[in-house]
């Protein structure tokens, strides 16, 4: 599967370890394409409306960009919507990795975080991953799932972002078994008990996030 990094504005300060090999394609989203530029970074796609850059910054993003979309400051849809809807056109089996969307504005970070719940994105929530410092998001629709641990996390979160029907935890410290979650509700502050965790449920929409301290 290919992988795409999709960066989005916030400071990289808060970025999770990038090695450029991992990915494919990058995909800088408004002030992100200045950031991905900075980090010695290709810049494969420059989305947004710009409206963060001064007039020398939006100028060196438009010069070093292999292909800029340029979007209106009035619109519809976020950047990061935007982003992630032209990445998905153009590589619409791809792991679409975003950072640089978890920090600075509130509204912003949960217009990143419902991002699956949108019906052109339903379909691919599998795909999406946001990613920070600390946590890595992903999200499930019904199944069962076998939840890999990344080397460098120590915790582990169920978060029922709709009601979820039938909720099973199998293979972490604490579980759960059969369990109807009628309203969102985070099941925080699990963990790993060995090199993969285990869940299932039949209804419902559900972010796993591993994390760890600073």
């Amino acid at each position: 599967m290919s992988r795409v990094l999709l960066v989005a504005g916030g400071e990289p300060i808060d970025w999770p370890t990038i090695e450029s090999a991992t990915y494919d394609y990058f995909v800088g989203i408004d002030r992100g394409c200045l950031h991905l530029l900075e980090a010695d970074l290709p810049l494969q796609l420059a989305v947004g409306d710009f409206d963060s850059l001064s007039r020398e910054e939006y100028h060196f993003v438009q010069e070093t960009a292999e292909t800029l979309i340029q979007a209106p400051a009035e619109k519809d849809d976020t950047d990061t919507q935007l982003a992630l809807q032209e990445a998905l056109q153009r590589f619409p089996q791809a792991e679409m990795t975003i950072i640089g969307a978890t920090g600075g504005r509130i509204d912003h970070l949960l217009a990143n975080l419902w991002l699956p719940f949108e019906p052109r994105f339903q379909g691919v929530l599998r795909q999406i991953r946001l990613c920070d410092r600390q946590n890595s998001i992903q999200y499930y629709a019904p199944g069962s799932y076998i939840v890999p641990k990344e080397p460098d996390k120590e915790y582990l979160a169920y978060c029922c972002l709709t009601p979820v029907e039938n909720l099973t935890l199998r293979r972490s410290k604490y579980l759960l078994t059969n369990q109807d979650v009628p309203y969102p509700t985070s099941y925080a502050s699990n963990e790993f008990i060995e090199e993969a965790a285990a869940f299932s449920f039949d209804a419902g929409m559900i972010a796993v996030i591993q994390s760890k301290d600073k």
